[in-house]
Formats: structure tokens, sequence, C-alpha cells
């Protein structure tokens, strides 16, 4: 973490559980739509290189706004990280509370596999296909992200009603 930066504590109530999905939401559309405009490079690949960089990026930012970094998690007492982790589990969330990976980001884009291929053939047809490439590139960075907040939101709740 950057010097000078501090750090989030987890959401408390209803109220900065809806903040914090507000503002990771803000930061996933600003991301996606960055991400999406290389589906207009004729490259192979170089859109898909580019999604996975930017969730590398966006999803540790995602968990520090709910709580969920492995620094964030450390500072809890040791029955607080506990009853995190059993939630995690719960939830499903393989990128939560976890340090982010190549590997983990390629495994949350396969989810979305299909788009991805469709979005590889569509930038081959002039205009049309550029446009309906960075569509499904926006899309599929949006289930992703959405999918990642949801999972996040859940872990806190979880956490929040645990006793």
């Amino acid at each position: 973490m950057p010097p000078g930066q501090e750090l989030l504590v987890m959401p408390r109530n209803a109220r900065e559980i809806e903040a914090a999905i507000r503002r990771a939401r803000k930061r996933l559309t600003r991301t996606a739509a960055i991400a999406s405009a290389a589906a207009v490079v004729p490259l192979p690949g170089i859109d898909i290189a580019v999604d996975a960089a930017a969730l590398i990026q966006l999803i540790p930012e995602i968990n520090r706004e709910f709580g969920l970094t492995p620094a964030q998690i450390e500072q809890l007492s040791p029955n607080k990280q506990l009853i995190v982790y059993k939630a995690i589990v719960a939830v499903g969330g393989a990128m939560i509370g976890k340090l982010i990976t190549r590997e983990l980001v390629v495994e949350a884009l396969k989810a979305v596999g299909v788009r991805l291929t469709v979005k590889q053939v569509a930038k081959y047809v002039p205009l049309a296909g550029q446009a309906l490439s960075v569509a499904i590139g926006f899309a599929a960075m949006q289930y992703v992200g959405r999918q990642h907040i949801r999972e996040c939101a859940r872990v806190v709740e979880l956490v929040r009603h645990a006793r």
C-alpha cells in the first residue's frame, strides 16, 4: 500500500455497504470502458491481455472498498479473521482476501469465455464487428466485476451478522 494511504475498514452497516457498492461500481464502469477500447486493436489476444491487466488492478481496489484485502484482514483480531475467512468460503469468493494473480483473473475471465471468443471473432468485421467487440468486452468486464462486488458485499453482510 502506498505511504500516506489510509487503510479502509470493513463497512459496518447497510448504508456503508451501499456506499462501498456504489464506489466499486463506479470504478468498475470506468475501468471496463477503458479496457474495452482495446477491442478496436486488430491484434489477436491484445484485448484479453488488457482485460486481464485491468482486472488485476481492479479486483484489489474493490476488495479494499469492502475492507477485504489480505492486509486489511490481517489487521483484524484472530477471531474476526476466522469469521471473515469462513464467510469468504461460504460465498465462494475466489478473489476475496487474496493476492490477485494472473491465474485467478484468467479463471474469472473463463466464466465469460463464450463472450470473449465472440469478441475475438467480431473484431475482424469492419466497424460493426469492432463496435460489437467493444460492447462484448465492456459487458464481460462488467459481469466479472459486478459478480465480485456482490460476493464482497455478501461476505461483509455475513461478517456483520456473525457473533
